[in-house]
């Protein structure tokens, strides 16, 4: 995973973006709904990049009082299995402290394993489930990350 910078998502990212987001959900996202991401003071959207190099993943995310949640994040499958994900979660994770979020909440497919193992990993607990959340009627699993619970400090940091 050496030479992957995490920076901020702009507009010049989005072909990219929309490219990986495309590959890796029955339904993406559409440009506007990243443009509405990057134009709110409440999200920060994130990729990781490889140096000099094209976009290996992305993370959307956005704070409301003391609530972070992470919205949307994709990996390139070419650049899967390398931790990517887990990166840009903990960078995620980090940045909404630092926000002053006390809490972080996703929802998450149940068929979505790597997902499900890597949130679990990072110290997020599931606390519910969404009845047929997706377009094929599939349930959400609820997680939740305290940052409290980990000492202040990010869990597995």
């Amino acid at each position: 995973m050496e030479n992957i910078v995490v920076q901020t998502m702009t507009e010049a990212d989005l072909e990219e973006v929309l490219a990986i987001e495309t590959v890796s959900f029955p339904l993406p996202w559409s440009r506007q709904h990243f443009l509405d991401e990057l134009s709110s003071s409440l999200s920060f959207p994130l990729v990781a990049r490889k140096t000099g190099d094209a976009i290996a993943g992305y993370i959307c995310c956005r704070i409301v009082l003391d609530e972070g949640s992470i919205l949307n994040v994709a990996v390139s499958p070419g650049f899967r299995g390398k931790g990517i994900g887990r990166l840009l979660v903990k960078t995620a994770l980090i940045e909404m402290q630092a926000r002053g979020a006390a809490f972080v909440t996703l929802e998450v497919r149940p068929t979505n394993r790597p997902a499900l193992s890597l949130y679990e990993s990072l110290g997020f607990v599931v606390t519910g489930k969404r009845k047929a959340y997706y377009e094929n009627g599939e349930d959400a699993v609820l997680m939740e990350y305290e940052m409290k619970s980990h000492g202040g400090k990010e869990h597995a940091l």
